[in-house]
């Protein structure tokens, strides 16, 4: 297959889900890496163009990626990258076959997300090391990823301008480009407040005064990055000697969680967290038995 055609392919697909359906950068790099792997595998078939590629070659990539141990979920996600793609250049006339169309994926299960709970919420929280610059940061950062229910993009990518009404409520951008906004509880105002007042003007360096993003590096003065977050967490879970797996996006579900615990409406949290679907806001539903056994109990004639 020759590559430069093929990459060029790719670009005119990436471009036109861009315009079409204004595709986050996240979104397209995972496309482009994942059709970047196809064009691998196609290669090592001596596939010449795109017209060669069968439903047995689509098949076969995918059984590679189950021998490789690779989750039904991101399998199911390079298949729905792959039927978009030839659906495209079916659409502009740059292939006649449409090989990944009637391919099955495997079923997907569902895993529930892990949940701290509020006490291991507070004990997080107590990590940071407020005495010093970095652990102001890194205080604001939980604080607002937590009080706020984000990503971690989207913690990341906050420019100072999404703090609106006195810091009372944030402008996220979120996946798709949708603006939401999301009320700012007291806890994470003050934490961010602080934070901008006392620390981030020593870590604002001359040569980027153009940065506008909220959370910055103490060394460089650039934006903190998804991976950097990731590794300061990581450092704090540590010292808090969890028995749980903990990621950012853990943060986000416990958000959800305890709203949800606390009186909160599927649509209300539906709302925060910027899902398309109340079905993904659903999966909270099922996380705490122990609280919706309670709830019976309390409020059933015969619980």
């Amino acid at each position: 297959m020759n590559n430069d055609v093929a990459w060029n392919t790719v670009a005119a697909f990436l471009t036109s889900l861009a315009l079409e359906k204004g595709l986050a950068e996240n979104s397209r790099l995972a496309y482009r890496r994942d059709l970047g792997d196809l064009i691998d595998f196609c290669n090592r078939r001596e596939l010449k163009d795109w017209d060669d590629v069968t439903t047995a070659d689509i098949t076969a990539y995918l059984n590679e990626l189950y021998d490789l141990g690779i989750a039904p979920a991101t399998v199911n996600r390079r298949l729905s990258a792959f039927r978009g793609f030839f659906t495209f250049l079916n659409r502009e006339g740059m292939c006649k076959s449409d090989p990944a169309r009637v391919v099955t994926g495997p079923r997907s299960r569902r895993k529930l997300p892990s949940v701290l709970t509020i006490p291991q919420i507070e004990t997080l929280l107590d990590q940071p090391d407020l005495s010093a610059p970095i652990g102001i940061r890194d205080h604001a950062m939980i604080e607002m990823m937590y009080g706020c229910g984000l990503r971690v993009s989207e913690l990341v990518g906050l420019p100072l301008d999404a703090l609106r009404l006195k810091g009372e409520i944030l402008m996220v951008k979120g996946k798709g480009e949708k603006t939401r906004l999301v009320p700012v509880g007291g806890y994470a105002r003050e934490a961010v407040a602080k934070y901008l007042s006392e620390v981030r003007p020593g870590f604002v360096r001359e040569r980027k005064l153009t940065q506008d993003a909220i959370f910055l590096t103490q060394k460089r003065g650039t934006p903190m990055t998804r991976q950097g977050f990731w590794k300061i967490l990581q450092a704090y879970i540590r010292t808090a000697d969890f028995k749980i797996e903990v990621t950012p996006h853990t943060l986000r579900h416990s958000f959800a969680t305890h709203l949800l615990e606390g009186g909160a409406g599927l649509r209300e949290v539906q709302e925060l967290l910027g899902h398309s679907s109340i079905e993904t806001t659903m999966i909270y539903t099922h996380i705490d038995r122990s609280h919706l056994l309670e709830v019976v109990r309390t409020f059933h004639p015969r619980g």
